[in-house]
């Protein structure tokens, strides 16, 4: 996962005007998610409003093993 640290400097106008969306691969924040998933994390729950961008397949798998039984 790619690290980037911003200096707020108190301006808003600089932050505003910049893109905050970061393009990365699924494999680069599963284990983060999953993990802070698995231990019930504050911070993931103060993202939950937060929309993703997804590729069409992979939100059919997701909805197809939302719907499958435990053990399928």
């Amino acid at each position: 996962m790619r690290h980037r640290l911003r200096l707020f400097t108190g301006d808003d106008s600089d932050v505003l005007a910049q893109d905050d969306r970061v393009p990365v691969r699924l494999g680069e924040i599963r284990r983060a998610i999953a993990d802070a998933a698995r231990s019930n994390r504050a911070w993931l729950e103060d993202f939950e409003d937060e929309e993703v961008a997804i590729s069409h397949d992979l939100y059919d798998v997701l909805a197809a093993y939302l719907h499958m039984r435990p053990g399928a």
